[in-house]
């Protein structure tokens, strides 16, 4: 059985001790529209699997993050979302595993059971 939130609010998700990032939920219009990203376009086919994994985790956290705690400057002062900073943000590897899990991987499951 498929469980569904209909809730179209974001919340907040704990990626790491003292991060934390305010998403919409990942719905199929988002999935499809990070596919389509121009960033998408820079990866040929002979990407290997992490790498598309990354640039896809990258699409969606910039359609869908609204806000974050705990992401600051080289001395420590809040910065505010741009494209860049969550880029940078997601290639640390602990905050896209924690990411692809926590507001990924709800999504993912859902598709995959559909193909089941």
């Amino acid at each position: 059985m498929i469980r569904l939130n209909l809730s179209t609010e974001p919340r907040w998700v704990d990626l790491l001790p003292g991060l934390r990032l305010k998403a919409a939920p990942v719905t199929t219009a988002v999935m499809a529209a990070a596919r389509a990203d121009v960033s998408m376009e820079d990866i040929g086919p002979e990407a290997a699997k992490e790498e598309l994994a990354v640039a896809m985790a990258q699409a969606v956290a910039g359609r869908v993050v609204t806000e974050w705690e705990g992401v600051g400057d080289e001395d420590g002062n809040p910065i505010p979302i741009t494209p860049e900073g969550i880029h940078a943000l997601l290639n640390i590897w602990p905050v896209f595993e924690a990411f692809q899990d926590q507001v990924l991987g709800p999504h993912l499951v859902l598709e995959s059971e559909k193909n089941g």
